[in-house]
């Protein structure tokens, strides 16, 4: 699917130079940028899951009755 993505100047110019110093294009930045958000969230949910779980293991245990 094709996005435009507008940005700032600032935001331009900061992912154009971690781009260079990593040897990649602009593009393929934002797409790292968005892989890595995208899966650190999922990551967090997931984590926040088992904690309630363990957490209130007791209160969910009595609620499923």
């Amino acid at each position: 699917m094709a996005m435009n993505l507008r940005l700032s100047k600032e935001q331009s110019q900061a992912l154009k130079k971690a781009a260079a110093e990593d040897g990649i294009s602009m593009q393929e930045a934002a797409l790292r940028a968005i892989e890595l958000y995208s899966s650190r969230r999922r990551r967090i949910l997931l984590e926040s899951v088992e904690k309630i779980k363990s957490e209130d293991s007791e209160l969910l245990r009595r609620l499923a009755k």
